[in-house]
């Protein structure tokens, strides 16, 4: 059980002005079955159990295909920094779409702020007469955030309309370590939105709270990594285990610089690296010149890997990041998949140090895992946590991918390509003997927000300069030459075959620490 106190888990956050708390039960308004395509009935609800001095901001949808496990906020003020209250009633609503069920009727309601107010969310109902003013408030603009459109939830037809209604999730358009955007749960819904485009008449909020007093305390870190900490499984035929850093130090890793020509030891807390400063090619590091020491340093060294973690306020510090990172001395070559043909490469996708991450997001009004994002070389999935596969109760599987370390929630074959023609690099991920449990072999190494002194950080960790030589492969004439040998109506029926392939087997760049990678601030990107 993860203890509450000093503001994390304690059902409420304050953002300043407002006081927010989480509605989890709700009330059905309608039922979709009127849907684009083979999507899923989506269902509207209104927030139930609102305590006195509270008020709704919208309302809230689901896919009747998940459990219902969703949230919007509730908010109420607390002191006035203003002449105007934070909160007020909209002036009234305007009718942004309607069904023509036979069965049941729905209304989709924006409401219209006072000047200098935003509204927060649609309101829908059963019938045609508008919303009462008193059902949400809207918010003072300026404890406002811009927010965008996130996932398109469903897409909903009407014989009396000729545009389809879109519904999206929204969330803050500024997000990350240092972002005040809070996610108030809603959607917003129109006829034209593309992915990640500004919503004008919604918005998020934002937390002024510069306390931050919802976060976990270093204690508090310590029992959610024990209670939700991941267990790791490496494929059963990887040949490239994780290690500790300290243990590639230790082992023979080499620092070179571009006005040196021998590598020099490194220390194995990483003292002597250059600290700080920017990936200007100045250094790099390597393996040793010697075959059998080189070798030996590939492989890694599985029983002294532990994770590195990052902690970090998420959502305007109404959730927080627990970013879990894996270091491995080598990333192996890549398989490609071409057709029914298999083809293990011998260097191409090959570099030296490979540091790879899955993040766990806590709810700070509660403090459940609410979801985990699975890093996958330049890009990745957020999972809810009703979609995880679970070991020892609380504590999530990750399945590293063979040779490239990737993570997934699920065992099986993933491919980085065209999964409908057959055609990409494989990513394949299995249980096998070869596990790290997170919940006890981790080590904080940076959590901000704590202020200085609470994390110390290790010398390593400033090291900003690449932790593998840079690598040009003859890939793409490689790759050509597999395409060539698949059956003429596949060549001449995709265009551009060859861009399936990720870019990076054509070479890259050496790898960087996880100061150096855009998450290290911003938020997780699929």
């Amino acid at each position: 059980m993860i203890c509450s106190g000093n503001g994390f888990a304690g059902g409420r956050i304050r953002l300043g002005e407002i006081e927010v708390l989480q509605i989890t039960k709700f009330e059905r308004i309608w039922r979709c079955t009127q849907l684009a395509g083979k999507a899923q009935p989506f269902t509207f609800y209104r927030p139930l159990e609102i305590p006195d001095g509270f008020f709704s901001l919208g309302h809230y949808c689901q896919s009747n295909g998940q459990p219902l496990r969703g949230y919007v906020l509730v908010a109420r003020e607390m002191t006035r920094e203003s002449e105007s209250p934070a909160l007020k009633k909209p002036l009234d609503y305007t009718l942004v779409w309607s069904s023509d069920s036979h069965d049941e009727c729905a209304y989709f309601w924006l409401p219209n702020p006072p000047t200098g107010y935003k509204a927060m969310g649609v309101v829908v109902t059963s019938t045609p007469k508008e919303p009462e003013v008193e059902q949400v408030r809207c918010v003072r603009t300026d404890l406002t955030e811009p927010c965008e459109t996130s996932n398109l939830l469903v897409t909903m037809k009407s014989k009396s309309s000729k545009d389809p209604l879109q519904i999206w999730n929204i969330q803050p358009c500024d997000r990350g370590m240092l972002c005040k955007g809070v996610s108030v749960g809603t959607f917003v819904c129109g006829a034209y939105f593309d992915s990640e485009e500004v919503v004008e008449n919604i918005g998020c909020l934002k937390n002024l709270d510069s306390t931050l007093h919802a976060m976990p305390n270093l204690n508090q870190i310590h029992a959610l990594i024990e209670h939700y900490g991941p267990t790791v499984y490496f494929h059963p035929d990887e040949t490239y285990m994780p290690s500790s850093v300290q243990w590639f130090f230790k082992n023979g890793a080499l620092l070179y610089s571009a006005n040196g020509k021998k590598g020099s030891a490194i220390d194995y807390q990483g003292s002597n690296l250059p600290s700080g400063g920017t990936n200007d090619g100045a250094f790099w590091i390597d393996l040793p010149s010697d075959n059998d020491a080189k070798n030996y340093l590939k492989k890694g060294d599985i029983e002294s890997s532990e994770l590195y973690v990052h902690v970090k306020p998420a959502l305007g510090g109404s959730f927080t990041d627990i970013a879990m990172w894996v270091f491995c001395p080598f990333n192996g070559p890549a398989t490609l998949k071409v057709a029914l043909m298999n083809i293990e490469m011998s260097k191409i996708g090959e570099h030296v140090s490979d540091w790879e991450h899955f993040t766990l997001r806590i709810n700070n009004f509660t403090g459940e895992l609410w979801s985990v994002f699975f890093s996958q070389h330049s890009g990745g999935e957020w999972l809810d946590a009703s979609d995880l596969e679970f070991i020892k109760d609380n504590k999530p599987i990750v399945y590293s991918s063979k040779h490239g370390h990737a993570s997934y929630p699920h065992p099986g074959t993933y491919l980085q390509g065209s999964s409908k023609l057959g055609i990409g690099v494989r990513n394949d991920a299995a249980r096998s003997e070869f596990v790290v449990d997170s919940s006890t072999r981790y080590q904080i190494v940076a959590a901000e927000y704590l202020g200085n002194g609470a994390v110390k950080e290790p010398c390593w960790l400033q090291y900003m300069r690449e932790w593998g030589p840079s690598i040009v492969y003859d890939g793409r004439s490689e790759i050509e030459k597999l395409i060539d040998m698949l059956p003429m109506f596949v060549r001449f029926s995709v265009e551009n075959l060859i861009d399936l392939f990720p870019t990076e087997l054509y070479g890259e760049e050496g790898p960087t620490g996880p100061k150096e990678k855009e998450n290290w601030l911003g938020d997780e990107y699929c």
